[in-house]
Order: C-alpha cells, then sequence, then structure tokens
C-alpha cells in the first residue's frame, strides 16, 4: 500500500469512526439508538475517497460490527477480492429491476433480487448485492428520501447522570499578558467541562486557539479526569483537525461536532465562561497577568479553590467535586500500558527529497536513503524542539530522523549510483582535510581566464 492509499484508509475509518462513536455509549436506549441511526442515514455526508452522500442502515451497522471486534484498524477499508474486474449488470436485468421499482415503488431491494431470481434472470449460483441495485434506483432517481427534518426543532435542556458521559470543550478570549519577547500578546482559554457535574477536567491559557495549542490541555485533562464517552465542540479548525480526530478514535471517545450558527447546546462551558470573567479575569491584578505561567497559576488555583468548592444551583446546591465523587464509579482511565506522550505526537507529510533529507518547521533532517523520492509521515512533539522524530512509511515506524551535519557529511563514505547498487565494488573514500584544502588552494591559483 502506497503512502496516499495509506492515508485515504485512515481517512475513511476516521469518517465511519465519526458515525458510529453516535452509537458506541452503553447508556443510549433501542429507540434513542435508532433515531440516531435514521438521522444519519438521512443526512447527506461527504464521504472520503468517493462521491456518494449517503450511508445505508445495513452499512453502519456493520461498520459498528466491526469496531466492536477489531478496533479502529477494522474501520479501515478492505481491498475487493474482485478489484479491477467490472461487476456491471446484464442490459436485460438491469432493465428489469428498473420495470419491477416503478410498477412497486414500496417493494424492498431484497424482494426485488427475489423476483427476478424466480423469473431466471439471475442464476441461483450468482450473487446480487443489494448495495448494487440500491445505487442503480438511486441513479435513475427512484429512491425517496425520508426522515427530512422538520422546519422546527425541539430544544430542551439536558443533564447527564454520570461524570465522564459528556465533556463539552470551548474557547473563550483572554486578557493580553507578555510573550517571550516582552510584548504583550493576546491569550485564549481553552477550558473542558463535565455536562453532569461541571467540573473542570483542565482548563489552560495559551496564545493561540489552533491544534498546536489544544492537544495538550486535552491530554492533560484525560490524564487528571480519565476518558469521557463523549466529546462535544463546536466547528472550530482546532476540533476538525486529522489529528485530534485521530486521537479520540484510538482513545474510544465519541467526537460530537456541534451544528453550525447553534451556541445554545454549549450552554454549560459558556456559563463557566461567564463565571470566571466575573470571579477570575475581573480580578486578576499585574502581578497575575505578568507572563502566561502566572496566569495559568491563578486560574489554576481559582478553579481548584473556588469554582470547584463553590455550590451550584444546577447541581440542587451541590458543589462541582461533591457531584464528581458521587457520580464517578464508572469512570475510564488510560490504561497503564498506554503511551499517551506517544499518541499526542503531531504528524506532518513530507516527500524525502534526492539528497535523503526533510524540512520540518526549519530544520533539515537525514533519513534512510531507502526513503528517497518516497511520502513519508514525521511525528514530533512541538513543545519538545530537541526530542526525536519518528519517521513513518506505509504505517511502520522506520527510525528516528537525525538532523543534517553538514560538516561530518564532508568525511562520510559514499557508493556510486548507476542503477542498482554493485556490493562488490568498493566504495570511494571521502576527500580528507588535506586534500579539501589543496582543491580549495588550486581553485585560488587557477588564472581568472581559466586554464590555459
Amino acid at each position: 500500500m502506497t503512502q496516499d492509499a495509506h492515508d485515504l484508509s485512515e481517512r475513511v475509518a476516521l469518517f465511519r469512526h465519526r458515525l458510529i462513536a453516535q452509537l458506541l455509549p452503553d447508556d443510549l436506549t433501542a429507540r434513542q439508538r435508532q433515531h440516531t441511526i435514521e438521522r444519519i442515514v438521512a443526512t447527506d455526508h461527504q464521504i472520503p475517497g468517493s462521491q456518494r452522500t449517503r450511508v445505508a442502515e445495513s452499512t453502519l451497522r456493520d461498520w459498528l460490527r466491526d469496531y466492536r471486534v477489531g478496533g479502529f484498524d477494522a474501520l479501515k477499508p478492505k481491498r475487493r477480492i474482485d478489484a479491477g474486474h467490472p461487476r456491471a449488470l446484464p442490459a436485460t436485468l438491469v432493465e428489469r429491476l428498473l420495470q419491477i421499482k416503478e410498477a412497486e415503488p414500496d417493494r424492498s431491494i431484497r424482494r426485488i433480487i427475489d423476483k427476478v431470481r424466480e423469473e431466471g434472470l439471475l442464476p441461483a449460483a450468482q450473487s446480487l448485492p443489494i448495495s448494487t441495485v440500491h445505487r442503480l434506483f438511486k441513479q435513475q432517481g427512484l429512491m425517496s428520501r425520508n426522515g427530512e427534518a422538520a422546519p422546527g426543532e425541539d430544544r430542551r435542556r439536558f443533564a447527564f447522570a454520570r461524570a465522564g458521559q459528556l465533556w463539552m470543550s470551548d474557547v473563550m478570549h483572554g486578557p493580553a499578558v507578555p510573550g517571550e519577547d516582552r510584548r504583550k500578546r493576546k491569550t485564549y482559554l481553552i477550558a473542558f467541562i463535565d455536562d453532569a457535574t461541571r467540573v473542570i477536567p483542565h482548563a489552560a491559557f495559551a496564545f493561540a486557539e489552533n491544534t498546536r495549542a489544544f492537544l495538550p490541555v486535552f491530554k492533560q485533562a484525560l490524564i487528571r479526569r480519565g476518558l469521557p464517552q463523549r466529546l462535544f465542540v463546536d466547528n472550530g479548525a482546532n476540533y476538525r483537525s486529522h489529528q485530534f480526530a485521530l486521537i479520540c478514535a484510538k482513545l474510544g471517545v465519541a467526537l460530537i461536532h456541534a451544528r453550525p450558527h447553534q451556541p445554545q447546546a454549549k450552554g454549560k462551558i459558556e456559563r463557566f465562561f461567564r463565571t470566571c470573567r466575573a470571579q477570575l479575569i475581573a480580578d486578576l491584578t499585574d502581578h497575575d497577568t505578568a507572563s502566561l505561567c502566572a496566569l495559568n497559576r491563578r486560574l489554576a488555583v481559582w478553579i481548584e479553590g473556588e469554582y470547584h468548592q463553590q455550590p451550584h444551583r444546577g447541581l440542587e446546591q451541590q458543589t462541582p467535586l461533591e457531584r464528581w465523587a458521587q457520580t464517578a464509579e464508572g469512570m475510564r482511565y488510560p490504561e497503564p500500558g498506554m503511551d499517551l506522550d506517544d499518541l499526542f505526537l503531531f504528524e506532518d507529510h513530507r516527500k524525502v527529497q534526492n539528497d535523503r533529507t526533510v524540512s520540518l518547521h526549519g530544520q533539515v533532517y537525514e533519513v534512510d536513503a531507502s526513503l528517497i523520492g518516497q511520502r513519508v509521515t514525521l511525528r514530533y512533539d512541538p513543545s519538545q524542539p530537541d526530542a526525536p522524530v519518528q519517521v513513518v512509511h506505509n504505517g511502520q515506524c522506520i527510525e528516528q530522523a537525525r538532523r543534517v551535519d553538514l560538516y561530518a557529511n564532508c568525511f562520510v563514505k559514499r557508493h556510486r549510483r548507476s542503477g542498482a547498487l554493485d556490493p562488490d565494488r568498493p566504495s570511494e573514500p571521502a576527500p580528507s582535510g588535506l586534500m579539501m584544502a589543496a582543491l580549495e588552494s588550486d581553485d585560488n591559483d587557477a588564472p581568472a581566464g581559466g586554464a590555459h
């Protein structure tokens, strides 16, 4: 599988996980699960690598079954056994299928297939997938759309019963504080809140609201308060990133995006932000805003010492920590052997140049010569510039990239490459320091007009 095919396979798996994640929580009733399935089936989707926009209910249930058996990797598409071979239907069979559907619009596809088989147009040993017939009917405009949304929606207040059933996350604009260059810069408060208890798993100010600033806050929230079943976020770029979706999928967290222009669904975290402005931001001193670290220290003291200790009207006058203690029995926590540091590494794609190098954020790295011309994935921790950079190709970690040392490369032995490498041919030694000096001397002694 090529790197591009591997990337497409991963995007398809993430798309499938995003749909079935809404069906994974165990606390859903059968009616709620069926209603969710009907809504997903009736919605248009942007399916990676496909021009189709709808997902059949049977397909959705197949993905759900595969995920429960094999996890995230089971959602990656499998190569067809008959790939490369046409599966066109005979014209007579197509015509008869369309005739039956037009005459009996309510007849199911399975019953239509049974009828053409009884009529002898389809041999008993030949299979005819329901998806193939469905695609044919849809192309001919014979499939009606059901389940269209009503003009008015029924919005109601909701609250989950147990800690960890739903977290929400959003970003609030914060005060300006000096950066490393001592110039004041605007800050952003990235926060998570537990719906059932109003506990803040973690929150922190950052100088940006992008994925690089968001993921460390998410990682600390998981370490401190466990793994949520669902995570409800808006449609910002940091919440739509491929890296974030991949992390949630591997952790088994159902990532749910709010509908555009509907802030009512995030009322609880918006209420937390109002409390934060009134009780924290309004009382900040010059010492609190002296630096980003000082601001985050003040935030942590306020959350743990004041906010978590205050009786909450929405919790029947209990404090968030009291409600958490009562309802956190079923919380999931990362497995002892899970490497969260590795899971949260950032990823960038690069093509290896002819000099076996790749560039990452202004730094040049060397990789194995066999990867020249190939697309690779570089995995790294942006908060630690000196940390190793992993090189991944076709889903396998090949090595750790090495920073280029131009001086050391002057003395590395090189092999001539004329097609295939000849193992019996001795390598040419690199020029020594005396040879380099002699070459420079020859260049300096050459006449300006060239050799005579």
